[in-house]
């Protein structure tokens, strides 16, 4: 909608122009043709030029005022939209530290599962482990074979 908002400013600003230019043209040939002394021709096509340079100044002071309007309002825009990026820059900052956080405590809980299981299996290893060494210690004699030679 901007596009075709602006694209009908443009037209109108050159149809605008076009018609000027033509005003003009036709003014100077109605002077040409108009049965004149030369003196009123040339007063006459001077008056013309002035009203014709009257005219060229003010459609570019109209055109002037324009474009400052639309420097202004893209300037506001532009600021508005880079304040909107840095808004969302900034959320999305802070959701990506929720999520980053929020990761560390998942890998934590999965690891802690693991290494509980890691330590149980130990602990399981050094109490059979333990069992095994005190059911010969209580039997009173030894694991292995040992030759029984009288000297």
């Amino acid at each position: 909608m901007k596009y075709e908002d602006e694209r009908e400013e443009a037209s109108a600003t050159t149809k605008l122009t076009y018609l000027l230019i033509g005003g003009g043209i036709g003014a100077i040939l109605a002077l040409l043709f108009a049965p004149k002394s030369g003196q009123e021709l040339r007063g006459d096509i001077a008056d013309a030029t002035r009203k014709g340079i009257e005219k060229g100044k003010e459609a570019a002071l109209v055109a002037r005022e324009k474009a400052e309007e639309y420097y202004e309002v893209t300037r506001e825009r532009a600021g508005e939209y880079y304040q909107a990026a840095q808004d969302k820059a900034g959320e999305l900052k802070e959701k990506a530290s929720e999520l980053t956080d929020k990761a560390k405590e998942a890998a934590v809980r999965t690891a802690n599962p693991f290494t509980a299981a890691i330590e149980a299996g130990k602990e399981a290893y050094t109490e059979e482990k333990r069992k095994s060494e005190v059911k010969v210690i209580a039997e009173g004699r030894p694991s292995y074979p040992v030759d029984k030679k009288e000297n």
